[in-house]
């Protein structure tokens, strides 16, 4: 999930620091993280030269980046992008990550490769480190990180350059609000594969990177096709509930996030899909006003299914014992999705895989094995 700068207390920056974690951390599914039909498996990295370069990257201001070939020594901001590394297959370059991913985070054929990845910040990584780390490419989910203050501002372009590191940013999380930012809801995928693409051209694996994409693609055709004959109007609302992120004041995903394009191609309404942001504060009021008919459960691994598992309980019990949403009608009814954070708001091939499993669950008689 991408991290936001919340005004107000020292409370509200507290609360954007538990937000980068979740964003950050792993899949928080409660089930270690189940592979995608793209196939979880890594592919040698060692057909990187017969690929096309030099490659031309933008940023979110639109300034150009040209990786004049495969890079050597990667390092990545946080477990999404370093998943996404793995799924191309080329771990055996990656030097470094920050927000490592916890236990159980990766796909089970990623997991033995991911954990040997050095950890360079366990939030964050510091500007020191990133520079003194000898990679020649920042593979950076997010980018500038405000609500974070002086850790989260990180080396600037010119600190990069200076040492050598291109930087490459997902523009699918990292340009979700500002001048760059797609205008309009996003209603699908494009941006999150487009990330895929980028990174399997700048790595030499856009042979990878098409195979990814293509196994994407075809989940979410099979799922568009299930529930092309259920109108708009009898859509499930569907409501994200963040429980990392606080319980004070609930934290929308708006429509210009990743999972606004998830939760409408599994056939369901984003309840906030109306707010023309990523992610904003909304009140328990506003929550109610939505009555949603499903609940996501979103929480971050928390290390063991265990303690995820716990985590998920924690979530489900906090709505059901809070008198403002106790009346809800899936509260009530006991609909609730215990879906991980990442899974559903962050580039991935995994995005995929949540499309299904929400569909499975809505729309039950219409689309099965939602994992």
């Amino acid at each position: 999930m991408r991290p936001r700068a919340l005004r107000g207390t020292a409370a509200a920056v507290t609360a954007a620091v538990a937000l980068f974690a979740t964003a950050c951390s792993s899949d928080g599914d409660g089930g270690g993280g189940g592979d995608t039909a793209a196939g979880a498996g890594s592919t040698p990295s060692a057909g990187a030269g017969a690929a096309a370069f030099p490659v031309k990257v933008a940023d979110c201001a639109g300034r150009e980046t040209t990786v004049e070939q495969a890079p050597k020594r990667i390092v990545t901001s946080n477990a999404a992008g370093l998943e996404m590394l793995l799924q191309l297959g080329v771990g055996d370059r990656i030097i470094g990550t920050g927000f490592p991913p916890g236990k159980g985070g990766l796909p089970a054929a990623l997991a033995d490769q991911g954990a040997k990845v050095p950890v360079l910040g366990t939030t964050v990584i510091p500007k020191e480190k990133l520079l003194g780390s000898g990679a020649d490419l920042y593979v950076d989910t997010f980018g500038p990180m405000p609500a974070m203050g002086a850790a989260g501002a990180g080396a600037t372009e010119e600190e990069m350059k200076a040492v050598g590191i291109q930087h490459v940013v997902l523009l699918s999380t990292a340009c979700a609000t500002g001048p760059k930012a797609v205008k309009g809801p996003r209603t699908d995928l494009t941006g999150v594969e487009e990330d895929i693409r980028r990174l399997g051209a700048v790595t030499g694996t856009a042979a990878r990177a098409e195979e990814l994409v293509g196994a994407m693609e075809k989940q979410i055709t099979d799922v568009k096709n299930a529930t092309s004959g259920v109108p708009e109007e009898r859509r499930p609302g569907y409501f994200l509930f963040d429980f990392d992120a606080g319980t004070k004041q609930p934290m929308a995903v708006c429509a210009k996030q990743v999972a606004n394009a998830v939760i409408t191609l599994a056939g369901a309404r984003n309840v906030f899909a109306d707010c023309d942001a990523d992610f904003r504060p909304v009140s328990w009021e506003d929550v109610v006003a939505k009555n949603p008919d499903w609940i996501q459960l979103a929480v971050r691994n928390r290390g063991s299914e265990e303690a995820t598992r716990k985590a998920f309980d924690e979530a489900e019990a906090f709505l059901k014992g809070f008198p403002a949403t106790q009346g809800l009608k899936a509260v009530q009814e006991g609909r609730f999705l215990r879906i991980g954070s990442e899974v559903t708001t962050i580039a991935g091939t995994r995005t995929a895989d949540t499309v299904r499993r929400i569909a499975a669950t809505v729309h039950p008689t219409l689309v099965q094995n939602g994992r």
